[in-house]
């Protein structure tokens, strides 16, 4: 039996990406990812590291800004260390594969943006 690494998302993000290329070229994107959901009128966010590569990546720092509501479809890494100490360190990241901006009229007629401006 097969398992299943797939993680699926719809928030804001919380800073604009920060970009950087790899020393073959290749384009690393990375941001934050607010969801939050309200259970007995108590709102609980949850933030997500999301860490794009390749062609996606300069997507997301071309057209991906803070506060831009997006989709994103991924699988979740990871990584373990230690730290100076000794203490063991966790981790967790989302590894992009699909992502879409969302609309957000407030968004869009404060910065101007259209949605027929992103070209996918």
């Amino acid at each position: 039996m097969s398992s299943i690494n797939k993680v699926i998302l719809i928030g804001y993000v919380g800073k604009d990406p920060e970009t950087r290329y790899t020393q073959q070229g290749l384009c690393v994107a990375n941001f934050s990812l607010a969801t939050s959901e309200t259970w007995n009128k108590v709102e609980k966010t949850e933030w997500h590291k999301i860490v794009a590569f390749g062609k996606l990546g300069e997507i997301c720092g071309e057209y991906v800004f803070k506060g831009r509501q997006v989709y994103v479809e991924g699988r979740i890494q990871t990584n373990t260390w230690e730290d100076k100490d000794g203490n063991q360190k966790q981790d967790k990241k989302i590894i992009a594969y699909i992502m879409q901006v969302l609309g957000n009229k407030d968004f869009e007629e404060k910065n101007d943006v259209e949605q027929e401006d992103i070209p996918f």
